[in-house]
């Protein structure tokens, strides 16, 4: 089933002790802030795609962000994706996003927390699912740094890495377009995060075959 030890150690034990520990009123209130000043400068989202969802935190503030829009999402743990589920409105995916391919195109595409963990060399096969099943816009919510590193976490190795992954989806696809982008300090007096930046892309092509 699993392409990679990573998928696997998200599959397992690991993952789930992740869910007890990312989720809760004040997680979900933030996460609400945070997608809503993410979203700030995008318009007429009518469907969302998320990779690698967990328990649907961001997809929740998104039900109340974008009460009209179709949500769904893709995610690998079998306990993070019965809780995935369970939340009204979210049509949900069990599995790898390494193997789902997105059958309709939607406004909206994104990750939050997912690239770090996926084996850099998969890396093209996910800026690929994420770019086509985009018909718009593509949001990236990583862990930044200016070249490739890969950081110990929670005691394990060859499980999170750093890189620059909204340049390289760019220079991969030279039509999406750099909209906003900003950081989310752990120490936010309102709305904490986890020190990672955020990357909002927009499709130029779009416009293009819209005029023509």
């Amino acid at each position: 089933m699993y392409r990679t030890e990573q998928e696997q150690f998200w599959s397992g034990e690991f993952g789930d002790a992740y869910i007890s520990r990312n989720c809760g009123v004040e997680m979900q209130a933030a996460a609400t802030g945070r997608m809503a000043h993410i979203l700030a400068r995008t318009t007429d989202i009518r469907s969302v795609l998320e990779l690698g969802a967990n328990i649907g935190m961001n997809l929740v503030a998104l039900r109340t962000l974008l009460p009209g829009a179709r949500l769904e999402a893709v995610e690998i743990n079998e306990n993070a994706y019965r809780r995935l589920a369970s939340i009204p409105g979210v049509t949900a995916h069990h599995g790898s996003i390494l193997d789902y391919r997105q059958e309709t195109p939607v406004d909206l595409a994104f990750t939050a927390g997912v690239l770090i963990h996926i084996n850099p060399d998969e890396l093209p096969r996910v800026y690929a699912t994420l770019y086509e099943a985009s018909a718009r816009y593509v949001i990236l919510c990583e862990y930044y740094n200016p070249v490739p590193v890969e950081v110990v976490y929670r005691g394990h190795t060859a499980r999170l890495f750093k890189r620059d992954f909204a340049g390289e989806l760019m220079t991969r696809y030279p039509d999406l377009r750099l909209v906003d982008y900003g950081f989310v300090y752990h120490r936010d007096p309102v709305f904490p995060g986890d020190d990672f930046t955020w990357f909002v892309m927009e499709k130029t092509r779009r416009h293009i075959d819209m005029a023509t």
